[in-house]
């Protein structure tokens, strides 16, 4: 993802809200590779450390499967800012995410 300067809190860094929305995607989108192709994937849980300030031109999202489940799978994720040449870690997630079966979903 580009930086958008509408997307920045008071400090011009990409607000919080914004990173944990990259990687909360990355994880739903890892597990969601596992998951029966009907089905839906949702988000029951998360913890996200923010290791440094979100500065950079592009932000990318880094999902990958821990534990995976019939209903519920466990996935880490991370988020990379790039600038220039360099890339910087700037944020990881712990998550847990669920598999919606398709009937609930109404065969999506």
């Amino acid at each position: 993802m580009g930086f958008n300067s509408d997307w920045t809190q008071h400090d011009g860094y990409l607000h919080a809200g914004i990173v944990t929305a990259v990687v909360d995607n990355a994880c739903g989108y890892a597990a969601y590779t596992l998951m029966p192709e009907a089905s839906s994937v949702l988000t029951v849980e998360y913890k996200v450390n923010f290791l440094r300030p979100a500065k950079g031109d592009r932000f990318v999202g880094i999902g990958r499967v821990v534990k995976p489940g019939r209903t519920f799978t466990v996935c880490n994720g991370e988020v990379l800012a790039e600038q220039g040449e360099g890339t910087k870690l700037i944020a990881t997630m712990q998550a847990t995410m669920l598999a919606i079966p398709s009937a609930e979903t109404g065969n999506r």
